[in-house]
């Protein structure tokens, strides 16, 4: 039975949200028992099954191809930086290669290995528990803001943290501040430092800007988290250069250049995937009491696709498939395609939207939400539903 998305007034309100019974729900989405909901999150249980179920060696030789392929290709880019040192069109494919050898690293195997999505292979070298990816965040930090903190309380303000990432405003329910005028700039210098941005914000460093004070528990991480820092620092930036003797400098200005390249399309994914229009946020009020299908909706309502092909999907991590990766986290990423248009099916038959869209079009709204922010909300207090 489909949710009743019809124009309604509610029959509570209680700071814009629309109330369904006892529990206050966004005005914008629809109006949905709870006996529909938790269809809905049947629904997903049995996709998720079906899934596990069937898993096995044609998934674990996917991730073991990946893996042969992330290597080679970063051992051949480093090699033809180095083989190109004068000769600069050589350099800069060298440059390009290794920065995709690094998205490669960070996304489709990182990210997903850290989640656990191959843990049940049993084998150690490609485990959650084992892998230490190729960036300067520690990847027991980022596991721990990550997968326990925003795929728990996605889009939640005040409990996600990714929300912003504590320099942005992405939200109108945070009240707004002249510094936030900075907003765009502010972004830009995310995007181009996207690895230390999430390095800092999972060490929790922004609580030291805010307060001047860190919590104890929070020195720990920070020691961690310059430990790591420095040993990604020498390798790209001291060691591998080094390696070129008197032709330190070009190999650096390379290793630069990857960086940047997985800083700029990391940032571009992973925000495409939570704050493009059409994407809504969540007060702490509207999920007391959340049941599973109740988390599987605001998974659904908190998250957006990008529409791409198989190279795409592959140098996004597939989360281009950002809402299947937020309803199945744990799920190995190469079943996502496949559960993509069976999750859209359902949602359709329930009547719910499903946020997908161009790259252009859902990086568009992104920027355009970020300046927008930058200024004091149009409706004073207003308490948005959607991003």
């Amino acid at each position: 039975m489909p949710f009743d998305t019809r124009p309604k007034t509610p029959h509570h309100a209680v700071n814009g949200t629309a109330v369904h019974g006892q529990h206050p729900w966004p005005v914008g989405l629809p109006e949905c028992s709870p006996a529909q909901i938790e269809a809905f999150g049947q629904e997903m249980d049995a996709l998720r099954e079906a899934v596990i179920a069937d898993r096995g060696e044609q998934d674990a030789a996917y991730i073991r191809k990946v893996i042969r392929l992330q290597r080679r290709l970063e051992v051949t880019s480093r090699g033809v930086i180095y083989g190109g040192i004068l000769f600069p069109p050589a350099l800069v494919m060298g440059a390009l290669g290794l920065g995709m050898a690094k998205i490669l690293e960070n996304m489709e195997i990182g990210h997903n290995v850290m989640h656990g999505q191959w843990d049940w292979m049993r084998d150690p070298h490609i485990h959650s528990s084992t892998w230490e990816w190729d960036t300067v965040c520690p990847a027991d930090q980022w596991k721990s803001t990550h997968n326990v903190e925003h795929h728990t309380w996605t889009n939640v303000l005040g409990k996600d943290r990714d929300v912003g990432y504590g320099i942005l405003r992405m939200s109108e329910a945070e009240q707004w501040h002249p510094a936030h005028l900075l907003n765009p700039i502010n972004n830009a210098l995310l995007a181009v430092f996207f690895q230390w941005g999430v390095g800092v914000h999972d060490a929790e460093l922004d609580q030291l800007a805010r307060t001047g004070k860190i919590r104890q528990d929070s020195r720990a991480k920070l020691k961690g988290f310059w430990k790591k820092a420095r040993k990604q620092v020498m390798k790209d930036y001291v060691l591998f250069p080094a390696l070129a003797g008197p032709f330190f400098l070009p190999v650096l200005l390379a290793n630069v250049t990857a960086n940047l390249i997985r800083n700029l399309w990391t940032y571009m994914i992973i925000f495409c995937g939570h704050f493009p229009e059409g994407v809504h946020q969540f007060t702490e009020e509207e999920v007391q009491n959340e049941t599973r299908g109740g988390w599987y909706l605001r998974q659904l309502m908190g998250s957006a696709n990008i529409e791409g092909g198989r190279l795409m999907h592959l140098m996004s991590g597939n989360l281009s498939f950002q809402i299947e990766h937020h309803l199945f986290p744990d799920l190995p990423s190469n079943r996502y395609a496949a559960l993509s248009p069976k999750v859209r099916a359902i949602c359709a038959r329930y009547g719910l939207p499903y946020n997908s869209a161009p790259l252009t079009r859902q990086f568009g709204t992104t920027l355009k939400r970020v300046f927008r922010l930058a200024l004091p909300n149009r409706v004073p207090n207003g308490l948005p539903s959607t991003a």
